[in-house]
C-alpha cells in the first residue's frame, strides 16, 4: 500500500510512471549547453504572438499537447491537468490550456511549481483517482521581468547575484503503466515547508531559496533513512552558483555532504561565460525543461538509475516586495527512478 513516511514524505507501492514529457525553449536557451535535449527551440521569443504573455501561453499549450502525443495518449484520456506559472492569476497557464477542455488545478509554487505539480499528479494517480494526468509549468524572461522587476526597455544593470529567467515550458504525462524494465517511475515525494531566512533581495533568488532546498533534502534523507549516495543526482531547480554554495553550507551544518551528487538546473542550462547570465538560470521553466529534456534522457539511457528532483521557489509578489516584506522559499522533492 501507499504509505506516509516520516514527517513529510509519501512512498508509492505501485509507482506512477512518467509516460511522456515535452520541453520547449526560447532563443537564449537554444544557444545554451542543453539545447540539443529540448524538443522545440524557438527563434521567436513571442512564439508568433503579440506579447510576452501570449507567447508564454502558446508555449505551455504546445508543451502539453506534445507531451500527450509523446505518451501516445489522446487528450480525452487525461483526467486532470496540474499547472501553473509565475504570472498574476496564472494567466499564462489559463489562456494556454483553456481550449483543451481538460479539468485543471491551477498551482502556484513559484519556481518550485514543477515539483509541486509532479507531486500532486503522482499522488492522484497512485491513490486511484485518475489513470492519466498532466503536470505542466512555464516561465518567460520578458513576462517575468515585466511583472517582477523593470521593463526591458529600461535597460537596468543586473548584479552578479541575479539569475536569468528561463523562457521555457515543460509538461509531463503521469499515469499507470505495466511495470517493465526501463520505465521511469515516481516512487515517492517529500513535500517542502515554507522557510524564511529574512532575505529581501529580489536579485538574489539563490539566497532566498537555498534554505528551503536544504530543509526538504534533509527531510527526504531523514524520512527515508538514506544517505546522499543513494541518489545518482540530487537536482535543485535554480539556486545558481550563489545558492549552491549556501545549500552546501547549510547541509554540512547538519553533517550532510551532497557536493558529489548535486546538480543545479540553473547552473547547467546556460554557459555563464558565453551568455552572461551571472549566477545562472531561474524560473518555473528552468527545472521543468531540464528535467523533461536532459534528466529523463539520462534515466532512460541508464546513465543514472535514481535522482532526487528538487525544484526551488521564491515566494514573493510585487505587492509583498514593495511593502518591504521578506522573500520566503519553498522546495518540493520528487524521487524519480528507472525500473
Amino acid at each position: 500500500m501507499n504509505k506516509m513516511v516520516g514527517k513529510q514524505s509519501v512512498s508509492f507501492s505501485d509507482p506512477p510512471c512518467i509516460l511522456g514529457a515535452a520541453s520547449i525553449c526560447g532563443p537564449k536557451e537554444a544557444e545554451g549547453p542543453l539545447a540539443d535535449y529540448f524538443d522545440i527551440r524557438s527563434e521567436d521569443p513571442t512564439f508568433g504572438k503579440d506579447s510576452w504573455e501570449e507567447g508564454e501561453s502558446e508555449m505551455i499549450r504546445q508543451a502539453v499537447e506534445l507531451a500527450i502525443k509523446k505518451a501516445d495518449k489522446k487528450k480525452e484520456e487525461i483526467r486532470y491537468i496540474f499547472a501553473g506559472d509565475l504570472l498574476g492569476q496564472l494567466i499564462a497557464t489559463t489562456f494556454g490550456i483553456k481550449d483543451l477542455d481538460i479539468p485543471v488545478f491551477g498551482l502556484y509554487g513559484a519556481c518550485s511549481t514543477c515539483g509541486e505539480g509532479l507531486s500532486l499528479a503522482s499522488m492522484t494517480v497512485a491513490a486511484g483517482y485518475a489513470d492519466c494526468v498532466v503536470a505542466a509549468t512555464s516561465s518567460h524572461f520578458g513576462s517575468a521581468e515585466k511583472q517582477f522587476r523593470f521593463p526591458l526597455e529600461y535597460g537596468n544593470q543586473r548584479p552578479l547575484s541575479a539569475t536569468w529567467t528561463v523562457t521555457g515550458s515543460g509538461a509531463f504525462v503521469v499515469g499507470k503503466a505495466e511495470p517493465e524494465e526501463g520505465a521511469i517511475q515516481i516512487t515517492g515525494v517529500t513535500t517542502g515547508r515554507i522557510v524564511d531566512y529574512g532575505v529581501k533581495d529580489s536579485f538574489n533568488m539563490g539566497a532566498c531559496m537555498a534554505p528551503a532546498a536544504a530543509d526538504v533534502i534533509y527531510q527526504n534523507l531523514k524520512d527515508f533513512d538514506r544517505k546522499p549516495t543513494y541518489y545518482d543526482r540530487i537536482i535543485t531547480g535554480d539556486l545558481g552558483k550563489i545558492g549552491q554554495k549556501i545549500l552546501f553550507d547549510l547541509l554540512k551544518d547538519n553533517g550532510i555532504d551532497i557536493s558529489k551528487q548535486h546538480m543545479d538546473c540553473g547552473i547547467e542550462i546556460f554557459d555563464n561565460e558565453e551568455q552572461d547570465t551571472h549566477s545562472g538560470g531561474s524560473g518555473c521553466g528552468c527545472s521543468a525543461i531540464t528535467l523533461a529534456g536532459y534528466v529523463l534522457k539520462q534515466l532512460r539511457d541508464g546513465t543514472w538509475k535514481r535522482v532526487l528532483f528538487v525544484p526551488t521557489g521564491a515566494l514573493l509578489s510585487t505587492v509583498s516586495y514593495n511593502e518591504g516584506q521578506n522573500i520566503p522559499g519553498v522546495a518540493h522533492a520528487v524521487i524519480i527512478e528507472r525500473r
